[in-house]
């Protein structure tokens, strides 16, 4: 029999990130902790309050649910769970975390052996002009040929001056940029923003107008100077058949995938599947998890074998994360063996 409990867990931003949300100071976040036979397993719910579908007043009813009905086994408890992503993949972790010999090492490969890394974009936040870029400046410093910047949040002739800026030090085939609009134009004044975006030889925009508006998303798709990728228009969508419907109108050049977000693991998989069907390409993207949850991500993403800049180096951002053998380095994130685990904040030991 498995024991499962949850515990509560609050991250803290080192710096305050903003997004076309607002400024975000702390990030929720819950673990899965199993017990079987003396062996420990975790996963992590990383529900990303106002953005997740399952941002519910009964999210941690659910979690108890869950723990008190661990033994129904990992494909029942997911059928359960289709309305709450974020705790599916917690659960796929933790029975995953269960299995494995270390509590850590989920998917075993030359990532986890630290043979091969995993390319990653790096993320410019939000903020006035000279603070983005200055993170231009760092990201660039740290090796990266792959960047993304929030756009939306100041004003667009702001935003198109920063990018004047970079193409007039870096050319596209010194450093690819994309773009991430977070649904912040309106449908009436998109296509003419993305014209203007064109300029800068850009390699995507993601989510230009927001979520559910599939007609005016297809329309854009259709005749966009620049390839759009949606991200939060995937979130809700739980069936195959709605799945297959929005990408068959909408029709977009890229879907970006946050497993804590669409399904965890076999949710992704599920739309990876359906968007290869229609040629549509793909990346993996983290949602701003704890290194627990971007430790499973990031080894599940590295078998999907996607040569693509992956949305993955998020671990940083926080002052009281876990040690990790994560590291970015060189625009990459890899795996490094000597270095430690500690979840100790959590009082978790699971060697």
């Amino acid at each position: 029999m498995i024991k499962a409990t949850y515990k509560h867990y609050k991250l803290h931003f080192k710096n305050p990130s903003g997004t076309s949300r607002g400024i975000l100071k702390t990030k929720d976040t819950w673990f899965i902790i199993l017990e079987k036979n003396g062996k420990t397993g975790i996963g992590e719910c990383g529900m990303f309050k106002g953005l997740s579908i399952d941002d519910r007043p009964d999210y941690e009813d659910k979690l108890q649910f869950t723990c008190d009905n661990i033994n129904l086994g990992l494909e029942n408890l997911v059928s359960e769970l289709i309305e709450f992503p974020s705790i599916q993949i917690g659960v796929e972790m933790a029975f995953k975390s269960l299995e494995s010999e270390d509590g850590f090492n989920l998917f075993p490969s030359e990532f986890t052996q630290n043979q091969k890394p995993i390319p990653i974009n790096g993320l410019i936040w939000m903020g006035d002009k000279t603070f983005m870029k200055q993170q231009i400046k760092d990201k660039l410093n740290a090796g990266f040929s792959c960047i993304k910047l929030k756009i939306g949040a100041i004003d667009f002739s702001s935003e198109i001056e920063l990018l004047k800026s970079i193409r007039q030090e870096f050319s596209a085939k010194d450093i690819e940029l994309r773009v991430d609009a977070n649904g912040a134009f309106s449908p009436q004044e998109a296509l003419e923003k993305l014209k203007c975006l064109s300029d800068f030889d850009l390699h995507s925009i993601e989510q230009p107008i927001k979520q559910g508006q599939w007609n005016e998303m297809a329309k854009l798709c259709e005749s966009t100077p620049l390839p759009i990728a949606l991200d939060e228009e995937l979130i809700g969508i739980f069936s195959e058949e709605k799945k297959k419907e929005m990408l068959s109108i909408i029709n977009p050049q890229y879907i970006i995938l946050k497993p804590t977000l669409v399904g965890g693991f076999g949710g992704s998989e599920s739309w990876i599947k359906l968007a290869e069907e229609q040629q549509i390409k793909w990346w993996i993207t983290s949602a701003l998890e704890s290194n627990i949850g971007l430790n499973a991500i990031a080894q599940w993403t590295f078998t999907l074998n996607n040569k693509l800049p992956q949305g993955l180096g998020t671990g940083s951002l926080f002052s009281n994360n876990f040690d990790s053998p994560l590291i970015v380095k060189n625009g990459t994130l890899q795996h490094e063996n000597n270095r430690d685990w500690n979840t100790s904040f959590l009082d978790i030991k699971l060697k």
